[in-house]
């Protein structure tokens, strides 16, 4: 528990109480104490989310954030934020006039639990919650790595 504190203010889980063994009914140790939660709609808990010994209050696997509403696929554009990514989010707009389509793109602020690790150029899917801060509003839920290498075929 040690490692994890290298905030200023205590790091806990909310639903973990430090001071009992017994945690929703069954009998675990010390060591083992941890609030994990799959969160449904056929995506999988990540590994490092149970295994773990980070603490993250916005995490939708470990904490009391849930996804509801859309879900989105964007390109990681930044990742220069502590815990917050940002995506790009390409589409084509269509002008009746010239019967024609222009590319268009929106940036979309995303929370990013400690248990992914994403680099510029990956995928990811996000996940619509409640708002975690004035622009944060979606919560990454699955990544996809992105191949590297010279000549890769790109949507645009």
């Amino acid at each position: 528990m040690t490692d994890v504190q290298s905030e200023k203010a205590f790091q806990k889980q909310d639903q973990i109480w430090a001071g009992r063994v017994a945690v929703l009914g069954r009998k675990v140790r010390r060591n083992q104490l941890r609030y994990v939660k799959n969160i449904g709609l056929g995506f999988k808990t990540p590994v490092e989310a149970t295994e773990g010994t980070y603490i993250d209050r916005k995490c939708p696997f470990t904490s009391s954030v849930n996804i509801r509403g859309r879900i989105l696929k964007g390109v990681v554009v930044s990742t220069k934020m502590k815990r917050s990514i940002i995506i790009r989010r390409d589409y084509l707009h269509y002008i009746p006039k010239y019967k024609r389509y222009e590319r268009r793109h929106k940036n979309l602020a995303a929370h990013l639990s400690p248990c992914f690790t994403v680099k510029e150029g990956d995928t990811v899917t996000v996940g619509e919650c409640r708002p975690l801060s004035k622009t944060i509003r979606f919560n990454v839920i699955k990544v996809d790595k992105a191949k590297r290498g010279n000549k890769l075929f790109s949507k645009f």
